[in-house]
């Protein structure tokens, strides 16, 4: 299993990294993407993967666009050409908390694709309470041939199908599908089916029953794909598989 998103860099790991991984590794997860949130945590990010043989992503969350340099892709191009960098982001909206204003958000989410386009580089997305104006912005901003994923996908079927149709993007499945209260988001997944969509644990965020409550990591993503393979009806085996070639296609492991 690949986990497509995590943050394995987080402070959260400091006094244990060492054991994270290495249990993550006995649990099946053959590769870590490790995402950064800003420009330092990024950096972190890059050396966590270095150390460990992972995988980085990037770029400035909609949180901190506020905090964004003038000139986001020359701050950006020197983390780049690290050999651990495979994806820009995390980028996007996030409408629900409003930690930047909407407009600086925008602007941060457009700089980033101009980025990516320039960088051919896939897009690691972060949109909450904000698919309108999201989507109004990749219809501006998207090209043909562009390779993304909307991580922890949380939406309706309709959703779904707008990213994957319109855009080819993937989906994010992490440890709310395995929330008593997401019906709504097994209905979409279920949708959706298998072709598009990548396994995750946000970690150290968001774990999954039967560890809610307990600080996430990527061991965990068994118990996401698990269920995963449940709502699908695919053998873990053939679901693995199958979420494995998806996300070597996205991230060209």
């Amino acid at each position: 299993m690949i986990d497509t998103h995590c943050h394995v860099h987080d402070r959260k790991f400091d006094a244990d990294r060492d054991a994270v991984v290495q249990r993550a590794r006995d649990a099946g997860v053959a590769a870590m993407l490790t995402v950064g949130e800003d420009l330092a945590d990024s950096r972190r990010a890059i050396e966590s993967a270095r150390r460990y043989g992972l995988r980085a992503a990037v770029g400035i969350h909609p949180h901190e666009a506020k905090n964004a340099p003038a000139d986001l892709a020359a701050a950006l191009r020197p983390l780049l050409r690290e050999p651990e960098v495979v994806a820009i982001g995390e980028t996007g909206l996030d409408y629900y908390y409003g930690h930047s204003p909407r407009d600086v958000q925008a602007a941060v989410l457009r700089a980033q694709l101009a980025v990516a386009r320039e960088a051919a580089l896939p897009v690691v997305f972060h949109q909450r309470d904000a698919f309108d104006d999201f989507t109004a912005i990749l219809r501006d901003e998207w090209r043909d041939g562009m390779r993304g994923v909307v991580h922890c996908f949380t939406g309706t079927i309709r959703q779904a199908r707008t990213y994957i149709d319109e855009f080819g993007l993937c989906l994010g499945i992490g440890g709310v599908l395995t929330f008593p209260s997401a019906g709504e988001l097994r209905e979409a997944v279920r949708a959706a089916g298998a072709g598009k969509l990548v396994l995750e644990t946000d970690c150290p965020y968001l774990a999954p029953v039967p560890m809610r409550g307990k600080r996430n990591e990527p061991a965990f993503v068994t118990y996401t794909a698990s269920k995963l393979g449940e709502i699908l009806g695919l053998p873990a085996d053939e679901l693995a598989a199958t979420t494995d070639a998806n996300a070597r296609r996205l991230l060209s492991l």
